[in-house]
């Protein structure tokens, strides 16, 4: 019965596609492409030709090359979804549960991580109804296997969330960012990416319903945990010979810059700005930039944070934003090397 659902949510969702994007149709061939088929294609070959295959050694081997073809499909597509790339994320999403369904089996917890890939993209292209059939599906998997740890959980919890927020149930929606907060602190720390990330969504419920004291004592949360990580960072950075070096990922980056940039939008739009705050966000993504490599808007935003903290007598962050603009200009005017 499961496996019906499964298959039945998944041909909605291609005669989803296929509605919006005709067969023929260039865009969707390419996001096809982009998105997974261009790195999967030649492990698909072998997968296929000898699934049936019953020699055991043979049959080990192509389990372990699913294996593998999972973990690339859930890689490709949350690089994908940080970006905003929804529409090139669903083919890896759907590789990664239809893999995942043929290895682990229609009704297994194996295959919560694919459905919430699958319903994240959905969600970014407004395909509600699908996502509420494959997160119904995810919650009935972990609802059978409470002993399942806190990493599921928390994913869980957080695409509940975002699907409850964008039905506009906000009380539901602040209720899942609670224990996807809860369970990241369990899983990873209460000082992680994921926790941090986590105050940061719950802040934007909070926005919709209009309590912006709430909003704004979350985001200094967010920007503090993000300005002692960056700060770590930077001074690793300093004492690397090669400032080029990217000290993040490309969607982890974009991730971390669109968190921080709203935060910093958030404030400056208040008829009362906090320089305070302004200073250690701008700070923040001065630090971010520089310890990627762009120091064009490394500087940029360590003017703004310049601005804002002397607007505060003997403001703690002053000198260190000083010092930042002074390695900075440095790093501009130094020769390149090979250059005469």
């Amino acid at each position: 019965m499961w496996h019906g659902q499964i298959s039945a949510c998944l041909e909605r969702q291609m005669g989803y596609r296929a509605s919006k994007h005709p067969p023929h149709n260039a865009d969707h061939q390419q996001a096809d492409w982009v998105g997974i088929h261009e790195r999967i294609c030649q492990m698909l070959v072998p997968i296929r030709t000898m699934k049936d295959i019953y020699d055991p050694a043979i049959r080990k081997k192509n389990q372990l090359r699913k294996a593998h073809l999972i973990k690339i499909c859930k890689l490709v597509a949350q690089s994908k979804l940080s970006e905003g790339k929804h529409e090139e994320a669903l083919p890896a999403a759907h590789c990664c549960l239809q893999t995942s369904i043929d290895l682990y089996g229609p009704n297994t917890i194996q295959l919560v991580p694919a459905y919430i890939l699958l319903a994240e993209a959905n969600m970014g292209l407004g395909n509600l109804s699908v996502v509420a059939e494959l997160l119904s599906q995810a919650e009935w998997a972990v609802l059978k296997n409470p002993e399942l740890g806190a990493s599921i959980q928390q994913q869980l919890h957080r695409s509940l969330a975002h699907f409850h927020t964008s039905a506009g149930n906000l009380e539901t929606a602040l209720f899942h960012f609670a224990n996807d907060i809860y369970f990241a602190c369990e899983e990873y720390g209460l000082d992680s990416s994921a926790t941090t990330k986590g105050y940061f969504l719950i802040a934007d419920v909070f926005a919709r319903q209009g309590r912006m004291l709430v909003v704004h004592s979350l985001y200094c949360e967010v920007a503090e945990r993000w300005h002692k990580h960056l700060s770590s960072l930077l001074e690793a950075h300093q004492k690397h010979a090669d400032s080029s070096v990217s000290f993040y990922e490309k969607s982890q980056r974009i991730e971390m810059e669109e968190m921080l940039r709203v935060m910093l939008e958030f404030e400056q739009k208040q008829s009362r700005r906090d320089s305070n705050h302004i200073a250690l966000i701008a700070h923040n993504l001065a630090m971010l930039w520089f310890v990627n490599g762009d120091l064009h808007k490394a500087w940029d935003f360590g003017r703004t944070a310049l601005q804002a903290s002397l607007q505060i007598p003997r403001h703690k962050l002053t000198e260190p934003i000083q010092e930042l603009l002074q390695r900075v200009e440095s790093l501009q005017t130094e020769p390149r090397p090979g250059s005469a």
